[in-house]
């Protein structure tokens, strides 16, 4: 899909127009020396070339030095949309429809952002080409205040008796329908996303029920995943973490996002109705993708327009508490039965993505301190907390990232597991204890997507879990891993498709029992048998690889899983890697 970094140069382009408040002495230029006509030769000059990661150090700095203007009157914001458009179209970012759509859809909050932040050529340089480049001190550092009680003594970890109830958790993430998408279609387009109406066929057609490429997900086959859920339960509650609607961003307004909103929890309530359904928000919900405001924002600007839909379209699954917080910010708990809470955490407010934090990103919201109270008052009541969110902490802002770790450190007796999507893949992210990380404390379960993008199939998941009755651990037992093998199904496009049972993970890892450390332990082993680990690399794809991974690819993905906090490479040290862990292997960025 277009990258939303290369979006950020092209609209950062657009603000090379832009004062930075807190520059002395801003350059001043004719906006006839700022047009395209006069950048198409001042550019190779430093050493830029086509593509944004062409963009070389000193054309950067300089740049953003000499154009560093005041944006005060409509002329320069039409000037600056004029430039954001002709830059991402030279630079070949996207099409010239998708950087034109694009850059006016952006606009309006992006210019608001930048007037609001304090940047400076060196941040601007460091956040876009790395450290080596210049210094991005945007996010500083933060911490959010821990109540003076001791954490309570750690009990070992045991599995329950035999006979013993369990809970059976259906989980949903990552949808991504796709209005537009059309069987038929060509799947390999240049835009970033296909297999829709309009694009021209080449050699190859999209299939009925969904495709391997860059496409995601037919209405019917997202119908015909709940229909088939309708008579496989019993499902006791349903985790819904979020990212509704396609990956078209270029051109999504707010309306097409209420009705992927509405018109899916309308197929939820109908199919599923008859259990408990708990949503996360996606960080695809708002449009642009990724804008989410913290409160401060207000007016039109805001998420408000959003989560009012949200409140309303679930109302019937949620009580007026939870719909408070859910209204005011997106999060929000709820007591599913005596012993457990669950907590839904807006996990926008620490996306690398949303732009709106460049203002400040320090606790948005005052989300972590209000999770710390939940789970104080959650172990003073002897209590267990599900966390539930689209975005996995490891994929977050570095400061937002490790006060979540050292919280699930705090807490770790009281949270019993930790459920996320976004990344469409089959994985997940160890935490160990703050002193020492060896000991494995929680582990957070990456669920793999429903829609096919890129190159998947689709799947759900069904988790077991220690079951409603005192003194219940109310912790993960087993999940199971489900797919739609999209070969099978296409072949005969008019038969009824097999929604087929991928793997246990007990059972194809020959795991014990499913707490942290047997997940610890399957890292190691990883390591030591290859046949395991591109067992997992199968699993992770969920069933569809095109490539082995072995070597720097493999020692990467091990490294990845196991640790829970963003930019952290110190449980990787045995793993011998050199440099940072992004030179080996690249994640692929589906979400």
């Amino acid at each position: 899909m277009l990258s939303l970094t290369g979006l950020w140069l092209s609209l950062t382009f657009c603000f090379l127009l832009t004062s930075c408040p807190g520059t002395t002495h801003p350059v001043m230029l004719q906006q006839d020396a700022l047009g395209p006509h006069r950048l198409h030769h001042i550019l190779p000059k430093l050493g830029m070339q086509y593509g944004w990661r062409n963009l070389s150090c000193p054309a950067c700095k300089v740049l953003f030095t000499v154009f560093d203007i005041e944006l005060k009157t409509e002329n320069n914001v039409d000037h600056v949309v004029h430039l954001a458009t002709w830059v991402c179209i030279e630079l070949k970012l996207a099409a010239n429809h998708v950087c034109t759509d694009t850059v006016q859809l952006f606009k309006e909050d992006m210019i608001t952002v930048w007037i609001l932040s304090v940047f400076r050529p060196s941040e601007i340089c460091g956040l876009l080409l790395g450290t080596s480049c210049g210094h991005w001190d945007i996010y500083s550092d933060w911490n959010i205040t821990l109540p003076d009680k001791p954490k309570p003594p750690i009990k070992p970890l045991l599995p329950p008796q035999p006979g013993s109830p369990t809970s059976r958790m259906l989980y949903i993430t990552d949808i991504h329908w796709d209005q537009e998408y059309t069987p038929g279609s060509n799947p390999d387009c240049k835009e970033p996303l296909c297999c829709r109406s309009g694009s021209p066929v080449g050699h190859q057609e999209a299939g009925y029920w969904g495709e391997y490429s860059k496409c995601d997900l037919p209405l019917h086959t997202i119908e015909n995943l709940l229909q088939h859920l309708a008579t496989s339960g019993p499902f006791h509650y349903v985790y819904w973490t979020g990212d509704i609607p396609a990956h078209n961003i270029w051109e999504q307004r707010r309306q097409d996002q209420l009705q992927a909103l509405n018109n899916i929890t309308s197929l939820m309530i109908k199919y599923l109705g008859h259990v408990p359904i708990y949503p996360a928000v996606g960080n695809h919900e708002s449009t642009p993708v990724n804008s989410f405001p913290p409160p401060y924002i207000h007016g039109n600007q805001s998420s408000q327009w959003l989560y009012e839909a949200m409140a309303e379209a679930w109302k019937d699954w949620l009580p007026p508490k939870a719909l408070h917080t859910l209204r005011r910010a997106g999060f929000y708990t709820v007591k599913l039965n005596p012993g457990l809470h669950l907590v839904s955490l807006n996990m926008n407010f620490c996306a690398l993505g949303n732009f709106w934090l460049l203002i400040n990103s320090t606790d948005p919201a005052g989300q972590l301190q209000w999770l710390v109270e939940v789970l104080q008052d959650a172990e003073d009541h002897g209590e267990k907390v599900h966390i539930i969110g689209h975005i996995p902490p490891a994929h977050c802002l570095r400061s937002w990232s490790w006060n979540y770790y050292r919280i699930v450190n705090r807490y770790e007796s009281t949270i019993s597991a930790q459920f996320f999507g976004h990344t469409h893949l089959d994985e997940f992210e160890m935490f160990y204890d703050e002193e020492t990380l060896s000991r494995p404390v929680s582990v957070a379960f990456l669920s793999p997507s429903v829609t096919t993008y890129i190159n998947l199939n689709p799947g759900y998941r069904v988790f077991q879990i220690d079951g409603n009755y005192p003194g219940s651990s109310h912790m993960v037992l087993e999940h199971e891993t489900f797919i739609l093998n999209l070969t099978k199904a296409n072949s005969d496009p008019g038969k009824e498709p097999v929604w087929e049972r991928l793997y246990g993970t007990r059972e194809a890892f020959g795991m014990e029992a499913a707490f942290p450390s047997a997940w610890d332990n399957l890292t190691q082993r990883f390591l030591q048998d290859d046949g395991l680990f591109q067992k997992f690399w199968y699993f992770y794809h969920k069933g569809h690889v095109q490539e082995v991974c072995r070597n720097a690819c493999k020692t990467t993905l091990v490294c990845r899983l196991r640790t829970g906090r963003a930019d952290d490479s110190s449980l990787c040290k045995d793993l011998k890697l050199e440099g940072p862990v992004q030179g080996y292997w690249k994640q692929p960025r589906f979400c």
